[in-house]
Formats: structure tokens, C-alpha cells, sequence
């Protein structure tokens, strides 16, 4: 999801983080400490930017949208209260399968298909009938 080199770093750390993200968003379903509700937003902010970035990079606009949402919602500068347990415990449980979605989630790549399909149009099969025979002369 990163911008990556040919090897795999960039979704492996962006995965990891949406791990981490989605594993403190289901442990803030428990009774906690109010310290720890300021940690879970700064994680969760962080993560979600870098997944922002990460498709505004690849021009994926519409999950992008999705993590400014869950940027606005989480957000440590200018905190939402909600003042109800239960209502945090459901957004907690639906930003947290979010995260573990995406951090499944991988993306084909399209040039992969378009080289398999470059390959086999170059290759020409040949058959019996095509053969030009030649008639032998007597010398």
C-alpha cells in the first residue's frame, strides 16, 4: 500500500499497523483508564492517515474517504465525546474489523495480467498444414 520497492515492505508495514490499529480499537471494548482512550485515538489517527496517504497515492479515493471519516472520528486534537459507553463500544467494533479488512486486504496487480496476456499473444502455434512442401527436381 506504501510505495514500494519490488518487494512486499510496504504492504507488510502498512498490514502490521492495521493490525495494531484494529487489535487497540477491540481492547478499548473493556472498562479502561481514560489515558488509554487518549492513546487509542493517537494510534488510530496515525494509522488511518498513513492508510490515507497510502491511497491517495494509488488514486483510491473511496477508501480513502472512508479513513478521513475514521480521522475526523478519532481524532486527539479536537476530540468527539459521545458520552455513552455502548455507542463507542460498536464504532470501536466496526473501525477495528475495518482495519482487519485492510489489512487482508491485497490488491491484484493489473501489469502482472496485461505481461501474461502480452506473453501468450506472442506465442504462434504451428501447424502440419501450414509446411510449404517442395517438389524435388532431377538434375
Amino acid at each position: 500500500m506504501k510505495q514500494m520497492n519490488k518487494d512486499n515492505t510496504g504492504i507488510i508495514t502498512v498490514s502490521f499497523i492495521a493490525v495494531i490499529c484494529a487489535i487497540a480499537c477491540f481492547i478499548a471494548i473493556l472498562k479502561l483508564p481514560i489515558a488509554y482512550y487518549t492513546f487509542l485515538r493517537t494510534i488510530v489517527s496515525l494509522g488511518a492517515a498513513l492508510l490515507i496517504y497510502s491511497w491517495i497515492i494509488k488514486k483510491n479515493y473511496s477508501l480513502a474517504f472512508i479513513f478521513v471519516l475514521v480521522l475526523i472520528l478519532f481524532n486527539p486534537f479536537f476530540p468527539i465525546y459521545l458520552h455513552r459507553k455502548s455507542i463507542w463500544i460498536l464504532l470501536d467494533i466496526i473501525t477495528g474489523l475495518l482495519f482487519l479488512l485492510i489489512a487482508f486486504y491485497h490488491e491484484k496487480d493489473p501489469e502482472k495480467k496485461a505481461e501474461k496476456v502480452a506473453e501468450t499473444l506472442a506465442e504462434q502455434k504451428t501447424y502440419a498444414r501450414d509446411r510449404i512442401v517442395s517438389v524435388k527436381r532431377e538434375i
